[in-house]
This record gives structure tokens, C-alpha cells and sequence, in this order.
């Protein structure tokens, strides 16, 4: 069977990497050979971007700044790792892809809608994910589920900045819903791994609906 593409997107303190462990564990019971990856990161020039942002003071990049360098690592992860994997039939599970770009520097930073859309015409027309879960929580109930740990850039930001985020994801989830499944990140645990899974196996025996 051919391999897929798969993006988990949310704020942060909403259980992705929990999100991305119990999808690579359900593919995996059904034989299925499974890469998981993240942006920015995902290569060695990638996890060097990484680093360099995360590490960086709010403020110090500009929208347009950060957009570039989102890119630049999303098309040498594009080339690298996504493509070869999906090539030889794999699974791909992606911790944030285009959606988030267009959420964090879009709906955050007020970059240009029609500029990102160039940007991923000119990356990756030929390639969008077949399947997109949006772990959804309001800002508030992220912020506070993250403020125990050190903040890297993007967590300094204000409770303004991850509305709009947020607004965003939402946005694209209301514009296709055929690809983006929205799960309500605020529920018990057990609850939200519940719903992940039936949202998997949903797309692995009517797969066909999703292409």
C-alpha cells in the first residue's frame, strides 16, 4: 500500500508529542512502516534552524525573516526526508508543516496570505497532506500548561499572539475539513487518545475519501 503524509498542528501545551507516539503506534500495529519528523528540524540544516529560533529573543526576527527561514528548512526537509520516505511507501508523521506557518507567522506575525501561498506553490504544489490532525485548545489553557517549563521563543509570546494563531488553525480546519481533523486537546487524556485513534483508523479503511 502506498504511504501517506500525516501533520499534527496545534498551540503549544496541547499534546503533540503524546499526538505523534500513539499515531505511530496504531500505523505500526497495522504493519505499516512509519517515519516521524518535525519542522523546522527534520535534517541536520534543519535542526540547526531549529535551535537558532528557538533559542532566539522575541522580536529579534522579523515575519518576513522567520517565513524565509521556514521555508528554506521545509524544502530541504521536503527533498531530504518527506519525499524519499513517502517515495518508498512509508508513512510520514510531521509535528507542524505549511499549517503552521500560516498560523504562527500568518495569523501571528501578520504575514501576507497571498505571499505564503506563493511560497508553498513554489515549494510544494505537487505534495499536501493527505491527513491533518489540529490538536485544538485556547490559548489560555496552552499557556498555562507550559508555564512550569523554560520558554523558548515562540512561548514568550503574549496570550494575543496564540489567538490569532489559533484563529488561523481553526480558519483552515472550517476550509477543509476533509483533510483536517480538529481534536478537542482540552478533554482527559485517555479521551483525546480515544478520538486520535478512531480519526486514524478512519483514514486507514476509507482512505480513498481522503485523496
Amino acid at each position: 500500500m502506498p504511504g501517506a503524509f500525516i501533520t499534527i498542528e496545534g498551540l503549544e501545551g496541547v499534546g503533540k508529542s503524546t499526538c505523534l507516539n500513539i499515531i505511530k503506534n496504531e500505523l505500526s500495529k497495522h504493519g505499516h512502516k512509519v517515519l516521524v519528523t518535525r519542522e523546522p528540524g527534520g535534517t541536520q540544516l534543519g535542526e540547526k534552524l531549529r535551535e537558532w529560533i528557538l533559542s532566539g529573543e522575541p522580536g529579534s526576527l522579523s515575519a518576513k525573516t522567520e517565513v524565509m527561514l521556514m521555508f528554506a528548512a521545509r524544502s530541504h526537509h521536503l527533498e531530504k526526508v518527506i519525499r524519499p520516505a513517502l517515495d518508498k511507501d512509508h508513512w510520514v508523521i510531521c509535528d507542524r508543516f505549511t499549517d503552521a506557518t500560516f498560523a504562527y507567522q500568518g495569523g501571528g506575525r501578520g504575514a501576507s496570505r497571498e505571499w505564503l501561498e506563493n511560497l508553498k506553490k513554489m515549494i510544494h504544489v505537487d505534495l499536501e497532506p493527505h491527513l491533518t490532525l489540529l490538536l485544538d485548545a485556547p490559548a489560555e489553557v496552552g499557556l498555562a500548561r507550559i508555564a512550569n517549563r523554560e520558554a523558548d521563543y515562540f512561548e514568550r509570546e503574549d496570550k494575543d499572539f496564540y489567538r490569532r494563531v489559533r484563529e488561523v488553525y481553526l480558519e483552515i480546519s472550517i476550509s477543509e475539513p476533509k483533510r483536517v481533523k480538529v481534536i478537542n486537546a482540552t478533554k482527559p487524556i485517555d479521551q483525546v487518545n480515544d478520538r486520535l485513534i478512531a480519526v486514524i483508523n478512519e483514514f486507514l479503511f476509507h482512505r480513498e475519501t481522503y485523496l
